[in-house]
């Protein structure tokens, strides 16, 4: 329990370091801000595939196929599903919209982003706490130190867009501390209900593998390949893959 508890505190701990690093770059380039986030889902494919994806199929045993196949979808169609339902706030802001009704567009824009990476940090959490649910220690690890990894630009890049709205600073780091702490009761869940049962690990295991490739493909890759940085974008994911396969086979 204690490696759960450090590890949930870990990834949660990435997203504010990153939030934190993200002040130091006042005026990021879109081009840069597209790379560092393709360099994030390259990590996030390979972490879900090898060390949620393939272990729920190893788990499996006969029918180890149709559970992947099936948690994979019902994870996907549940973050859908909450990626409808939750509304989007300006309160969050404190921006006097009245006030400045020009910035409307553009905060809405920024917190629909912010939104998203919120929403998915809770599978991302759950998807680390579940991997520990196995006996593969190195699986785990690679499970959680690719979120971790991930996060760190991923805390980067929403700094930049929340203060450019004229948000505070300091309300921009509650806003990013946040959604690190959403992580890490993500981390805890995953680990309490894998633990419940070693039946539901498999699909548990693949939905939060669903969930990550949900993500990637429906928020991270078009995010990044719309501003006309596509080619960059690309090698950046590839890189951002590679480096969680190196991980993967020393840890292994």
């Amino acid at each position: 329990m204690d490696k759960v508890l450090y590890t949930a505190l870990g990834i949660g701990g990435a997203t504010i370091i990153g939030s934190l690093i993200g002040f130091l770059f006042k005026n990021p380039s879109q081009k840069f801000n597209d790379i560092i986030l393709s360099f994030a889902a390259g990590i996030m494919l390979a972490a879900s595939i090898i060390g949620l994806i393939m272990p729920s199929l190893e788990l499996g045993g006969k029918y180890g196929i149709i559970v992947v196949a099936v948690g994979v979808l019902v994870g996907a169609l549940c973050i859908n599903l909450v990626d409808k339902l939750v509304p989007h706030l300006h309160k969050m802001t404190g921006i006097d919209m009245e006030k400045h009704p020009e910035k409307s567009a553009s905060i809405n824009k920024v917190l629909l982003f912010v939104i998203a990476i919120a929403i998915h940090n809770l599978p991302e959490g759950i998807a680390a706490g579940v991997s520990f649910g196995t006996d593969n220690l190195s699986h785990a690890l690679t499970v959680a130190g690719g979120i971790a990894l991930q996060n760190i630009p991923e805390g980067m890049i929403i700094i930049a867009p929340m203060i450019a709205t004229g948000m505070k600073k300091g309300r921009a780091f509650l806003i990013a501390l946040g959604t690190g702490l959403i992580e890490i009761v993500g981390t805890l869940l995953g680990y309490f209900f894998a633990t419940i049962s070693a039946v539901i690990l498999p699909f548990a295991l693949a939905f939060a593998g669903g969930t990550m490739l949900y993500v990637i493909s429906d928020e991270m890759i078009p995010e990044t390949h719309s501003h006309g940085f596509e080619r960059s974008a690309t090698f950046s994911l590839l890189i951002g893959f590679l480096v969680m396969l190196v991980v993967d086979f020393f840890l292994g």
